[in-house]
């Protein structure tokens, strides 16, 4: 298809001045507006103004000016209908041969603290998605071009083809035009919305491609990495930048992600590691090395090939903490000094990964998972937890220190898969229990993993004890202080074993399970 005539318009002028300039080479003429039309003037390509092509003046503060017959006419004026061309040409309308739009940065907009609603309507693009839709409705003759991203592929073809462009490429931009307008409207809903309305009747997730993956959880499965449509510049895990190693996996990002998760919950230097989503230790102290130590005593076995996740910028010290070791996936962290950089690439294939813009909340709010002919979706369990919050329900309280470490064991807790138990000495795990179908083997399990770090332990369950005999196992191993939901028929029963027991209790009214 030849393009004789074509009608540039953008907010965003990326690289529009170069594709212009290549369409003017061409003989193309050019109508724009605006701002456009003022940058492609002063490079100096020759333009007619919208308001000279249709004959009719920009008005309504600019909300009017391409919604025109001759603009429209031109764009939906099927080539291969005699009649179209004959109706066309008695109204004096011209055949437009491509579109270049952008949108107004309505996400953008709407992103930025205090913005008014009044500045969040007008940067409603109104115009912009009816060229785009109209001329990607008529894409066998029409080539729109809705992403600044394409254009040294629309220059390449051009000069390939003389002017022309490949049938494949028309329909290919036309599909990134519906799938542009389909988040654009998404996106102005959710906001009109409003964020009382948590889960509406419809539900639109738009994402986009990141990056292909070598496989899913197992070799013969494909996969791919997404991201929200309009997060690029979040701080995501998503948008972490590899500063070494070999490619992510899928199963490399599922633990990433669970890390991350973690460390978050966190003010002080912290570290977890990470094995098929369970943390294997998680640790608070002073230094950032001293953190990542104690997380790995907490179960050296399970933490070997393990995912680190670190809450502040990895030194030297903490480089060479993290090599002494043994075998790591990989590490997360906000930033690496270039001393620890240079240590830590010397393992050729240890991941390195960085987010630069910290590790704050996730901006999704909200949870999904997949099941068979849709998705569960759900609130982020973002519920922590003070002590002024906690119920002591023995006779015998935790102490100053046992009351901290009950509320480190309980932020853990709530990223361990149910059920769930965490025993922890100080602001440092010494034994975790997850997954196992009764809790009771949880507790063996957290209580084998710590041996003798159990004395004096506290212990943090993600759901109530339905049954005393926790109590007692938890007598056995010393533990010192427990912390747990409560509301089980059999609290009172409970209560009175820890009593007798000499184990101070709290309950938090809240469960955490992680399925």
């Amino acid at each position: 298809m030849k393009i004789k005539r074509a009608l540039i318009s953008v907010s965003d002028k990326t690289g529009v001045v170069e594709l212009a300039k290549v369409l003017s080479d061409f003989g193309v003429e050019i109508v724009s507006t605006g701002g456009t039309a003022r940058a492609l003037k002063e490079a100096g390509i020759d333009v007619v103004e919208m308001s000279d092509y249709t004959g009719f003046p920009e008005m309504l503060d600019g909300r009017v000016k391409t919604l025109h017959p001759k603009i429209h006419g031109g764009l939906l004026a099927r080539r291969d209908n005699p009649e179209h061309l004959k109706q066309a040409e008695s109204c004096g309308i011209g055949l437009i041969d491509m579109v270049v739009v952008n949108l107004y940065p309505f996400e953008k907009t709407v992103a930025k603290a205090g913005v008014t609603e009044e500045e969040a309507i007008e940067n409603i693009d109104i115009g912009g998605p009816s060229m785009l839709r109209s001329a990607a409705k008529n894409h066998a003759s029409v080539a729109v071009v809705s992403r600044p991203q394409v254009y040294p592929s629309i220059i390449e073809a051009l000069k390939e083809n003389d002017g022309c462009l490949p049938v494949s490429l028309l329909k290919s931009l036309a599909a990134d035009v519906f799938e542009l307008t389909a988040r654009y409207d998404a996106a102005i809903a959710q906001y009109l919305r409003g964020p009382q309305d948590r889960f509406p009747g419809r539900l639109d997730v738009v994402l986009s491609k990141a990056a292909s993956l070598r496989y899913g959880e197992n070799p013969h499965q494909e996969a791919g990495l997404y991201r929200w449509e309009g997060s690029e510049s979040a701080a995501t895990l998503v948008n972490a930048k590899q500063l070494h190693g070999k490619e992510l996996s899928f199963n490399n990002y599922l633990d990433l992600n669970a890390a991350l998760e973690n460390i978050r919950g966190f003010v002080r230097p912290c570290a977890c590691i990470v094995k098929h989503t369970n943390p294997t230790g998680v640790a608070q102290a002073k230094t950032l090395d001293r953190a990542f130590h104690d997380a790995w005593q907490s179960d050296p076995l399970s933490a070997f090939g393990g995912i680190v996740g670190l809450n502040r910028p990895v030194d030297a010290k903490t480089a060479r903490a993290l090599l002494k070791s043994g075998f790591l996936e990989c590490i997360l962290a906000p930033a690496y000094e270039p001393a620890a950089l240079a240590l830590l690439k010397a393992k050729k294939n240890l991941r390195l990964l960085q987010m630069a813009a910290g590790v704050s909340a996730d901006p999704q709010a909200w949870d999904a998972k997949r099941i068979d002919g849709g998705f569960l979706v759900q609130d982020k369990d973002a519920r922590d937890a003070a002590a002024k919050d906690l119920k002591v329900v023995t006779h015998k309280k935790p102490t100053r220190a046992q009351m901290i470490s009950l509320l480190f064991a309980w932020e853990v807790v709530k990223h361990v898969k149910s059920n769930a138990i965490v025993l922890a000495h100080g602001t440092a795990t010494v034994g975790i229990g997850m997954g196992e179908t009764s809790r009771v083997d949880s507790m063996f399990m957290a209580v084998k993993r710590a041996g003798r770090r159990s004395r004096g332990a506290v212990l943090a369950s993600d759901a109530f004890f339905p049954k005393s005999d926790n109590v007692a196992l938890a007598k056995k191993a010393g533990i010192r202080a427990v912390i747990q939901p409560g509301g089980s028929i059999a609290d009172e029963e409970i209560i009175r074993a820890a009593d007798k027991a000499g184990i101070a209790m709290v309950v938090t009214g809240v469960r955490h399970f992680k399925h």
